[in-house]
């Protein structure tokens, strides 16, 4: 009897040890955000009347899943300039597109930032102005999260 307890300890142990978890989790890659990033951008034009061409890197699958948008946006908070895409980007990673005509000072400070049609806007930007230049920055995602229903917005998406 006494050798039958020893051994049912010793499998209990032995299951714990192996077999139990031991508080560490692998990563949920379901609950992970894909988000798009703005990673670079090039200016044309002049004064009040620019060009943007933005090039975005994103997770796209199709349709279902896909950079929607880029924007330009104050330190305020207000929408600037909204350039809608209109298709996915699936085999064109990162990608660039141009679009203007976008109202602002050489020395205004603005953020370039871009948005997936399904988990929202991503948290990579550019910050900068046209004088000084941009760089990457983190913005919360919050911030000005009530432009996601500001018009333009996408109709459709082509493919």
């Amino acid at each position: 009897m006494r050798l039958h307890i020893k051994t049912f300890f010793i499998l209990v142990i032995s299951w714990f040890v192996c077999c139990s978890n031991s508080g560490t989790t692998k990563e949920d890659t379901t609950t992970k955000k894909l988000t798009a990033e703005v990673s670079k951008v090039s200016i044309s034009g002049n004064e009040q009347s620019y060009t943007f061409n933005v090039t975005i890197k994103s997770p796209d699958t199709g349709c279902q899943q896909y950079a929607d948008w880029w924007e330009v946006i104050d330190l305020e908070e207000n929408l600037i300039y909204r350039r809608v895409l209109a298709h996915s980007h699936v085999n064109e990673q990162p990608f660039s597109r141009s679009g203007g005509t976008i109202n602002i000072l050489k020395n205004q400070e603005v953020y370039i930032r871009a948005h997936m049609n399904n988990t929202g806007y991503g948290s990579n930007v550019l910050k900068g102005s046209v004088e000084s230049g941009f760089i990457k920055e983190e913005l919360k995602t919050s911030f000005a999260a009530k432009l996601e229903n500001v018009a333009p917005l996408p109709n459709n998406c082509a493919f």
